[in-house]
């Protein structure tokens, strides 16, 4: 009875999460969308904690930014483009940050990742493709900057600056806020074995999420705790 309970109160609580905040038109669905996303999306705490970097010349990475932080950079340091980790959604929490990016002149740029799964091969593709064509000065950002920007980080300093994926993974680390033994610790297994291969065989990123990546064998090693470089490199 107790467990039924407790999943019609979880329920509950998605479905009144979910109820509103999908609409910054009106006054009073304005008004309802501004409180969703400060309160359930957490903006209120984004205000004071930023989590925000230079990794590279005109590469800037945060956590969700705010119209006030956006205008800032682009005063400071001319941002052209926000690149958006979480993807297009019809939350409050994308609809300001769209509404933003059009009132700034920002170039908006979504790429739906994932914090604690693993990456699926269109979506590094993806991002692949929106970092060869965004415009830089830039801006990557999930929700809290640690996991998804982390993991963004670390694939545009390898690729873009040619930075050894062994020393560009120290953008992922607890340093932003990600926490490896956690089950965001999948972006580390991902890096890892990429790397593993990466230096057995000079296979480039894309190739080998092309050829020889298997997000399903990748999510089973992870749970399994398999040491790299389980599980293979070929699909099959």
């Amino acid at each position: 009875m107790a467990k039924g309970l407790r999943k019609y109160l979880e329920k509950a609580e998605r479905d009144w999460r979910r109820g509103f905040g999908q609409d910054i038109t009106g006054d009073l669905e304005r008004r309802q969308s501004f409180w969703h996303y400060n309160w359930l999306d957490h903006a209120h705490w984004r205000r004071f904690l930023h989590n925000q970097a230079e990794i590279a010349p005109g590469i800037f990475r945060s956590n969700q930014p705010t119209l006030r932080r956006l205008r800032n950079l682009q005063r400071r340091h001319g941002l052209k483009t926000v690149v958006n980790l979480r993807g297009k959604d019809v939350f409050a929490h994308y609809l300001f940050l769209k509404e933003n990016c059009e009132r700034l002149g920002l170039d908006l740029i979504d790429v739906k990742m994932r914090a604690t799964r693993a990456p699926l091969v269109s979506q590094i593709e993806e991002l692949i493709a929106a970092l060869e064509v965004a415009e830089r000065p830039l801006l990557l950002h999930c929700k809290s900057g640690a996991d998804r920007t982390g993991m963004a980080s670390v694939i545009y300093m390898h690729l873009h600056e040619g930075v050894p994926i062994s020393e560009a993974k120290r953008h992922l680390s607890f340093r932003h806020l990600h926490i490896r033994r956690s089950s965001a610790g999948i972006l580390d297994y991902f890096l890892d074995l990429y790397e593993y291969h990466h230096l057995q065989t000079g296979i480039g990123l894309l190739e080998w999420v092309r050829t020889g990546y298997d997000p399903e064998a990748l999510t089973a090693g992870f749970r399994n705790g398999c040491p790299i470089p389980c599980p293979p490199v070929p699909k099959g």
